[in-house]
């Protein structure tokens, strides 16, 4: 009687010990399942992150291949050289027109400044312009300010311009090496600083965009691989 006592004993203590041991089985399974429940909804937010960053790189890139990288590869003033200012006089006036309203336009005058240049001493004389968007818009002016109704505000300020030139003799200039375009620009609109400047932003969001995805892709491979080593423990 007694064995058979205490085999009764040790059956229910191990009932017992299964029961309270499939409890916190439950429980662990439980706080695991939240936990996945809860990481999936952020992982999914930082993958549209992610790809939201890297759409507008993309869409970024397309702005700048349309506007300032286009310009850079489309102007032929690309090499670098020393004008020598032989003239800077003004020659006449030009007519331009500002708003004034809506519909709306009057006319306004402003000097045009001719500048004649001799590039890198070699005896060539080219007409200087200030960049490319005043050579496309007036090959004879080197500059060609904002029309505006005061004519006595744009005459000062070519003035002031022409004086600075006569000033300095030498300037950096930048000309055509095929001597297709006969004229030199003083300075570029867009030149390699810009243009590296213009795609370091979405360069970088296109990888913190692509890091993003990386990241929870390896953060769920990883989960997976543990739970695997955990099933193969047990």
């Amino acid at each position: 009687m007694f064995f058979v006592a205490g085999a009764k004993n040790n059956a229910g203590r191990n009932e017992r010990s299964k029961s309270i041991y499939q409890k916190f089985r439950q429980v662990d399974l439980l706080d695991k399942k939240k936990t996945v429940t809860a990481l999936k909804p952020g992982e999914d937010r930082a993958i549209f992150l992610g790809l939201g960053m890297i759409l507008s790189s993309v869409m970024m890139y397309f702005v700048l291949g349309v506007t300032i990288l286009r310009s850079y590869a489309d102007s032929v003033w690309t090499e670098e050289g020393v004008c020598v200012i032989l003239n800077s006089t003004v020659t006449a006036d030009m007519n331009c027109s500002y708003n004034c309203g809506s519909e709306c336009w009057r006319d306004s005058k402003y000097p045009c400044l001719q500048v004649y240049v001799s590039v890198n001493n070699t005896g060539r004389v080219s007409r200087l312009s200030h960049n490319e968007e005043t050579q496309d818009t007036s090959s004879e002016c080197f500059y060609v300010p904002r029309c505006q109704k005061d004519s006595v505000a744009m005459h000062v300020m070519i003035m002031n311009i022409s004086e600075r030139l006569k000033v300095n003799q030498q300037v950096t200039c930048y000309y055509d090496p095929r001597e297709q375009q006969e004229n030199v620009i003083l300075a570029r609109l867009y030149d390699q600083t810009v243009v590296f400047h213009s795609l370091l932003w979405p360069s970088s969001m296109l990888i913190g965009g692509a890091l993003v995805i990386v990241m929870v892709k390896l953060t769920q491979y990883l989960s997976r691989l543990c739970e695997e080593i955990g099933k193969i423990k047990r």
